[in-house]
């Protein structure tokens, strides 16, 4: 499919109540209020299209942006387009989800998660927290680094008392992540998790809740779950 004619359909899948709940989660225009699943059924036509999903992605439409991820060919994405979708990544379906899938997936996204955590941009250090969630859920433990990780982990209680709201919610991600796919520092998410209680989050008055870390991994280890990897970060 070209560009215009992935647009064309975006348009045609646009819903006036989708747009207005997406606008209350972060939205802005121009986009056309398509849901996942109506995104989804672009994707099973175009599959992987590198060049498009540039495209795409600098169109600065919601849609397509998000349509975006879930079309890029990984093996293809440069470290340039990868910073700068994070840049433009302006609410959290795209820097949490969209860069945050495809950047883990990529050959860039260890080093660029540990460049993004430290930035001072609220989006850009959430898209960092959610690529390291995402890195530890696809890659085998022996291709992580462990010990780095449970550095992260041990600053995280420290860290998240200031700071900013998204990187508030994804850090906590990030402690129920490593404590799900990552054994070896299931112990240690467990207590930091405890030691975090219940993470104060601002949802934009949505009904969106914020899930407790300690609870969250020891529901995933009753269910005999833990350790379980993902074959993709993008879903």
């Amino acid at each position: 499919m070209t560009f215009k004619e992935v647009m064309t359909q975006l348009e045609e899948f646009g819903n006036e109540q989708t747009k207005k709940t997406l606008m209350k989660h972060g939205a802005r225009e121009p986009f056309f209020g398509v849901k996942v699943e109506d995104i989804k059924k672009i994707q099973k036509k175009v599959k992987k299209d590198y060049e498009l999903s540039l495209e795409l992605y600098n169109s600065g439409n919601s849609d397509a942006m998000y349509l975006a991820g879930l079309i890029a060919d990984e093996k293809k994405m440069t470290k340039e387009d990868l910073q700068n979708w994070v840049n433009n990544a302006y609410w959290y379906m795209l820097s949490e989800y969209t860069v945050a899938w495809i950047a883990a997936e990529s050959n860039y996204g260890w080093e660029l998660a540990l460049e993004w955590i430290i930035s001072d941009e609220d989006s850009i250090a959430a898209a960092g927290w959610s690529t390291l969630s995402s890195l530890v859920a696809i890659k085998k433990d022996d291709e992580l680094n462990t010990s780095k990780l449970f550095e992260l982990l041990e600053k995280i209680p420290g860290a998240i008392k200031t700071a900013g709201n998204r990187e508030k919610y994804t850090m906590n991600g990030f402690v129920i992540s490593l404590g799900s796919y990552v054994p070896e520092l299931t112990d240690k998410a467990i207590e930091v998790g405890s030691r975090l209680g219940k993470v104060e989050v601002d949802m934009g008055g949505t009904a969106c809740k914020v899930p407790q870390a300690k609870e969250y991994i020891e529901k995933v280890k009753i269910k005999g779950r833990l350790g379980k990897k993902r074959k993709m970060a993008r879903c």
